[in-house]
């Protein structure tokens, strides 16, 4: 008889439980399995409220023999930090058994969003940027910022890397403590112009709502990673250099909706039909990826909710070998 007991995990559990590259390989699974059509197509939902907005997300997986359902309610507010002391983004993912919709887990979903985010560009990166790359620019120097840089350096050999950010200070910060870590060069920039014609890979992961990245910075052969805009009113990507590109989307209708891929289309810069392919597709080996060393490449990341299903699975599967967490019984 299976456990009718739940698992409640704190944000330090979460990332005690699983570390970047366990993430890494969850996340690449979650993709191989959706464009091979062995998943379901994963669900999404925003709700401004007031500066910010909900975002809940949803898939169903079957790993490794069992089902998995996952539903992850995350705040996106970006004056958290000023106005509360608390995250921009706070939020839970409730993990469930596929086959009868018992709650297994109750999760911190910071950890999971911020690391599933960066194993996604991490993927991507591996699948679509150019062998070697070298330089990468990280745009955002936050949380998300970080673990960007830390994500492509785990699939690429990053010898020195450029950090943007509207605030000097947090770029200041972000290149001491990520040279210090990461053992190579990251310096902080105040002119994309400059820093992206010398970068390989271009991770842009800010909550700008008008965009900065243009098309005369990237040279041929670019890798671009577009985290950021994961709403309507987000944008980080000149639409002139989308069309320009060979487009990967996480999930196209996502993308198509809430991505930089939107403003592109509702621009009339370029139509879903321009998409070379969802990561997916390459990831199964169903489209190929880089074909030239001067392509330039887009993956407009939109976070896809089968990458929260496998990370929040791989996590629930380790705290109950390891008796983490604390349990109780909604029955009761």
């Amino acid at each position: 008889m299976r456990t009718r007991t739940t698992v409640l995990l704190s944000r330090q559990e979460t990332a005690d439980l699983l570390s970047l590259e366990e993430c890494i390989a969850a996340v690449e699974r979650a993709f191989k399995w959706h464009g091979e059509g062995r998943a379901r197509p994963p669900g999404i939902l925003s709700v401004p409220s007031g500066e910010g907005a909900f975002h809940i997300k949803a898939g169903l997986l079957e790993i490794s023999g069992k089902k998995y359902f996952a539903a992850k309610t995350n705040g996106n507010f970006f004056r958290n930090s000023q106005r509360f002391d608390l995250p921009n983004i706070v939020g839970t993912i409730v993990l469930c058994d596929g086959e009868n919709g018992h709650p297994l887990a109750i999760m911190d979903s910071i950890e999971i969003t911020i690391q599933r985010t960066g194993a996604a560009t991490a993927v991507a990166a591996k699948h679509l940027s150019r062998h070697p790359s070298r330089v990468a620019v990280i745009c955002g120097c936050g949380n998300q910022g970080r673990v960007q840089l830390r994500a492509i350096s785990k699939v690429r050999s990053i010898e020195r890397a450029f950090a943007y950010d509207s605030d000097k200070a947090t770029a200041d910060r972000f290149c001491t403590d990520m040279s210090r870590e990461l053992g190579f060069d990251v310096m902080p920039t105040r002119d994309l112009a400059e820093a992206v014609p010398q970068s390989d890979i271009c991770v842009t992961c800010t909550p700008s709502t008008e965009y900065f990245l243009k098309k005369e910075y990237v040279s041929p052969g670019t890798f671009v990673a577009a985290v950021g805009a994961d709403s309507e009113h987000k944008q980080e990507l000149d639409p002139a250099l989308m069309s320009s590109a060979k487009i990967v989307a996480d999930v196209l209708e996502q993308s198509a909706t809430i991505g930089d891929l939107h403003h592109a289309i509702e621009g009339g810069w370029v139509t879903r039909a321009s998409v070379h392919a969802e990561l997916g597709e390459i990831v199964a080996g169903k489209k190929p990826g880089r074909t030239a060393d001067d392509e330039i490449i887009i993956f407009d990341s939109t976070g896809m909710a089968l990458q929260d299903v496998a990370a929040a699975a791989a996590i629930y599967d380790k705290a109950v070998a390891r008796g983490r967490g604390t349990r109780f019984d909604f029955s009761t």
